[in-house]
């Protein structure tokens, strides 16, 4: 189902999936929205509620005049103390995975156990995908034609406009957004307590194997690393593999 609630005026959307399990918060990453997560939410429930945030200038959340770090997190404490569901499971891919460890490093009281999706404590992204994204499409077929192999990826935010086909995002936000998510994140991570799984594509052009175990190495407490064969979008590329790393640690630490 659908909700909506207002931060700072502006408006968020999330996806609460339902049942009677326990709630398990969900961010996606760039080009994506909430409901990237139903297959994951099908998989998890009966035993997990996901309740996926569209976040700030995606799906069918608001635009933002800023999407820096502290902003995004602060969305994710909003979205926290709005559904007031006491210490949760957070995940997170690419984007939200940062937002999530973050918001845990931050926020350890509210957390209760972390994954994180194949991005690393340190970000260099490069958004000259994003600036080569196809405009408006004179219809959805066209528009992932346009898009090729990267059509399966983003087809969740697919939107028909008044002039054709685009995005639910903006591409000069997100080009803001993966500009300020660039950086070195480590003292966040290393400030982590909660137990963490972190998930790792082996074919991820974004998180290198060396990086995800230097993640664990210098991570105390309790963490595990898991390597699936994906790329840098696991949910979506082996979602039944995804979906069985994170039951197996969810039914573990929590």
């Amino acid at each position: 189902m659908r909700r909506f609630f207002t931060v700072g005026g502006r408006r968020l959307s999330y996806l609460d999936f339902g049942g009677p399990g326990r709630p398990l918060l969900a961010l996606h990453g760039h080009y994506n929205e909430a409901l990237t997560f139903a297959p994951l939410a099908a998989a998890l429930a009966p035993r997990w509620r996901v309740i996926a945030l569209d976040q700030r200038g995606h799906g069918e959340s608001d635009r933002a005049h800023s999407y820096e770090r502290d902003e995004y997190v602060a969305d994710v404490a909003a979205f926290h103390r709005h559904l007031d569901v006491g210490p949760v499971a957070v995940l997170g891919h690419s984007l939200g995975g940062v937002n999530a460890y973050q918001f845990a490093a931050r926020h350890a009281d509210k957390v209760s156990a972390l994954i994180v999706e194949d991005i690393g404590a340190v970000v260099d992204c490069d958004w000259s995908f994003t600036t080569r994204l196809p405009g408006i499409a004179p219809s959805r077929e066209a528009l992932a034609a346009a898009l090729g192999a990267a059509a399966p990826y983003v087809e969740c935010s697919f939107r028909q406009r008044d002039q054709g086909w685009g995005f639910s995002f903006d591409i000069a936000d997100t080009v803001a957004s993966q500009k300020a998510l660039n950086g070195d994140h480590w003292n966040d991570w290393t400030s982590v307590t909660c137990p963490t799984l972190l998930v790792h594509g082996t074919h991820s052009d974004e998180l290198a194997a060396g990086h995800a175990q230097d993640m664990v190495t210098r991570r105390a407490g309790s963490i595990r690393r898991v390597e699936l064969p994906a790329g840098h979008v696991v949910h979506h590329d082996v979602p039944d593999h995804f979906a069985e790393a994170v039951t197996a640690f969810l039914h573990g630490p929590c």
